[in-house]
């Protein structure tokens, strides 16, 4: 994720943010230009984007720069201003506040890109569940983030009945009949469990299933990996390259499910799986592989963009350096990636055991495995539909 500021103050902002916490102006997040940006509101509904202020006059009041920014505009010269492009809300932004992204005005749409996916919202009637919701939603725009920066196909079942994306957020309490709800992917809808947006059911889920792991942002990861499987492997004719991979994917799934929670994961597992989980069934070891690759790029684009860099002395005398200085989504060749993620998250699992916390990172990535990571790079970089900005 890159880093973002308030045009109009110069306050760091978080990808998350309606408002800056300095000046007050309204933000939100423009996927055309893929950047988080504060608003002025223009006329019936519709808002436009200030000039650019990020890193300068960062620290002066609250009021000063926008009245020098609407200043300015009336000063224009109706013949010479540039027009500003105009933005509405994506309608989950003004009704429920449950999302942040905007629509260009000359889309015919009432949500945004990230929301125009949704077939069903959890039931808002129940005390809690907005609130779930909004979380949910907070970890899936990440998630539409990364999609779109690396330039992956992303069509509504509206779009594409058959083929597109569907995601439905559901509640077991509002399940009819006792109905369990479990996160899962089925024929391009995405399900996923709001209970689990209470950190303390999530907590617990994952100390009962042994994992290392588990958060909202990291289930959407993994259940995209089963709807980009059909997309960019079933249906683009590439099943020979994937089983040379991850193994046959017509081995028996629930025969494989049954075992796996019966007997565990393999003893030599960590040799050639990012986890446990993986060594279920080649789907799996796909879909997880495929969340880490997400996990990676966003991370190292956070890192390019504060600047973070490592530098380890080995006992034999070497250096170990990583200087994440290129566009993780973007890069051709994975070598930069894999070699800059590894001493990057063993720094960060240091900074996080000399604060008494988890690893950030607790993986283990093995030789077969960064092979299947640099399998998908290459996948994705042939599947690009579109290069955002």
């Amino acid at each position: 994720m890159k880093t973002f500021c308030c045009q109009l103050c110069g306050q760091p902002v978080y990808f998350e943010n309606t408002q800056c916490t300095h000046c007050g102006a309204l933000l939100g997040f423009l996927p055309d230009e893929m950047r988080l940006s504060a608003l002025v509101e223009s006329r019936d509904g519709l808002w436009e984007v200030p000039e650019e202020r990020c890193g300068s006059d960062a620290g002066i009041g609250p009021t000063r720069p926008l009245v020098r920014w609407l200043r300015r505009r009336s000063q224009q010269s109706a013949l010479t201003a540039k027009p500003r492009k105009l933005y509405r809300k994506c309608g989950n932004y003004s009704q429920y506040a449950t999302c942040n992204w905007m629509v260009p005005a000359e889309q015919n749409a009432h949500f945004c890109v990230a929301c125009r996916p949704n077939q069903m919202i959890p039931y808002l009637n129940r005390p809690g569940n907005i609130e779930k919701w909004t979380r949910i939603e907070r970890s899936k725009r990440r998630l539409m983030y990364g999609l779109l920066r690396l330039g992956l196909p992303v069509t509504t079942k509206v779009e594409e009945p058959e083929t597109g994306l569907g995601f439905a957020f559901l509640s077991t309490v509002d399940a009819p009949d006792g109905e369990q709800i479990v996160t899962g992917h089925v024929n391009g809808l995405v399900t996923v469990n709001i209970d689990e947006a209470d950190p303390a059911v999530r907590e617990r889920m994952r100390l009962d299933l042994d994992e290392k792991y588990r958060t909202l942002l990291g289930h959407f990861r993994h259940e995209i990996g089963h709807y980009f499987w059909d997309r960019l492997i079933r249906d683009a004719g590439r099943l020979d390259a994937f089983r040379a991979r991850f193994g046959d994917e017509r081995l028996d799934y629930a025969q494989a499910q049954s075992q796996h929670y019966a007997a565990g994961a393999p003893a030599d597992w960590q040799g050639r799986f990012i986890s446990a989980y993986a060594s279920m069934h080649p789907w799996e070891d796909w879909a997880e592989t495929w969340a880490h690759y997400l996990h990676i790029v966003d991370t190292l684009e956070t890192s390019e963009h504060f600047g973070i860099s490592v530098s380890r002395r080995l006992p034999d005398g070497t250096l170990q350096q990583a200087s994440p200085d290129f566009d993780p989504y973007t890069i051709k060749d994975f070598r930069p990636i894999i070699d800059t993620w590894i001493p990057l998250t063993f720094a960060l699992n240091s900074i996080n055991r000399s604060m008494g916390q988890p690893d950030l990172y607790p993986f283990v990535l093995s030789q077969p495995v960064i092979g299947k990571l640099e399998f998908i790079h290459d996948l994705i970089r042939d599947s690009r539909v579109g290069i955002s900005p």
